[in-house]
């Protein structure tokens, strides 16, 4: 089921399970996938199903202000929870972007907030990962798609050695983007919001218990931000995929099972 709640977030709702889990996606910008990232986020997505959980996959909402920060974006999400959630969730889920979202709801919104797993994520980002997810989100802002795609590929041909092939390979990737429906605004404003993002100030407030799951290697979030991000959460519990950067520990299809062993020992059970 698909739809859009009354504060302009779009959601799909997988499975009809006693327990609820939200799934905060990444960005900048963020919306419902179709094709192909449709099968993969719903293959990911159908593990929590058979443990008991409605699986709620929510956007940003549409159309936020300039200067729209990070924690204004939690609070969005805490709207949601109280009008569509019936004021808590069992399970939180913030992957990459969606993750920084999530430290602030929980740290912000204790009541409404169960269990929290960080996936792809941690309290500060790289400054090659800011300015990297700024240029990307600009380019596609612009409908600068061939820009757009060579940005992108940053990601996953590094290098000032490989610029050429990236360029030369730009609007092949940039056609993944080109009939996105993320409105240009919201994508400056979140390219912007993550720009200025440093959670560390508000992690010891965070009450539930958090799972960090990242890949060793990851460009966007280091180790040494993941080791400070969990010593400055009381209760947080870290799990490395070793030899992952960002993409292939997303891909790697070994989170599901991950969260779910964690919150079978750890996470807060629903009353």
């Amino acid at each position: 089921m698909t739809g859009t709640s009354a504060n302009g977030m779009e959601y799909a709702r997988l499975g009809d399970g006693d327990k609820t889990l939200l799934f905060i996606g990444g960005g900048p910008g963020s919306e419902i996938p179709s094709g192909l990232m449709a099968k993969v986020m719903s293959a990911q997505h159908k593990a929590f199903v058979r443990a008991g959980y409605t699986v709620w996959n929510v956007t940003r909402r549409r159309n936020m202000p300039a200067g729209h920060t990070i924690a204004d974006m939690a609070d969005d999400y805490a709207v949601f929870i109280t009008q569509m959630l019936g004021g808590q969730v069992d399970l939180v889920v913030g992957e990459s972007y969606g993750g920084i979202i999530a430290q602030y709801l929980a740290a912000n919104h204790p009541p409404l907030v169960g269990a929290v797993v960080l996936a792809l994520s941690a309290g500060t980002i790289t400054e090659w990962g800011k300015d990297v997810d700024l240029r990307w989100a600009t380019a596609r802002a612009e409908g600068r798609d061939d820009d757009a795609g060579a940005v992108f590929l940053e990601y996953v041909i590094p290098g000032a050695h490989r610029a050429g092939l990236r360029r030369r390979l730009g609007p092949l990737a940039g056609r993944l983007f080109a009939h996105s429906a993320v409105p240009a605004g919201d994508l400056l404003v979140e390219g912007q919001a993550e720009a200025a993002f440093d959670g560390r100030g508000v992690l010891p407030s965070i009450q539930a218990p958090v799972l960090i799951l990242c890949g060793d290697e990851d460009q966007f979030f280091s180790r040494g931000s993941v080791e400070e991000t969990a010593s400055l959460i009381p209760d947080c519990t870290v799990v490395w995929y070793e030899g992952m950067g960002h993409l292939r520990a997303a891909m790697s299809g070994r989170m599901p099972t991950d969260v779910l062993a964690w919150v079978g020992t750890k996470g807060r059970q629903p009353a």
